[in-house]
């Protein structure tokens, strides 16, 4: 497959806003129980720190012998993201601090992250396709 430190960090964004899907719908699910405390994900300053670098080749497989095929686990991850709990505040009397108002925008602000990012994705795959389809 034909990668790039681009593509490979598109995917590793795909990722976290994944991650971010998942942890703000379970926000909404648990809006009215009680003590719940809300939790978010954080890979904004990874994001930046790699872009301002533009270093993904730490990540990268090294090849032992030239004939070897280039390696890379699709698993890994290049925007590094965690789950945070915020523990500091309280919106109501049963210790609940899930705005179901912010989570609902949250939610749809990360969904239109997301639908850029399987754009940008699948464009460069397309490229690509189209590139070898023209060397033929």
């Amino acid at each position: 497959m034909i990668e790039t430190n681009t593509s490979r960090r598109n995917e590793s964004l795909l990722q976290a806003l994944n991650a971010q899907h998942k942890v703000t719908t379970e926000n909404i699910a648990n809006a009215d129980t009680p003590n719940y405390k809300k939790k978010s994900v954080e890979f904004e300053e990874e994001l930046r720190r790699i872009i301002e670098n533009g270093k993904t080749d730490q990540l990268d497989m090294k090849r032992t012998h030239e004939k070897h095929f280039p390696v890379s686990n699709p698993n890994d991850s290049i925007v590094n993201y965690r789950i945070v709990e915020n523990n500091e505040t309280s919106m109501n009397n049963n210790n609940n601090n899930v705005d179901i108002d912010k989570e609902m925008a949250n939610l749809s602000e990360n969904q239109l992250m997301y639908n850029y990012m399987v754009d940008r994705v699948s464009g460069h795959y397309k490229k690509m396709k189209n590139l070898l389809q023209d060397m033929k």
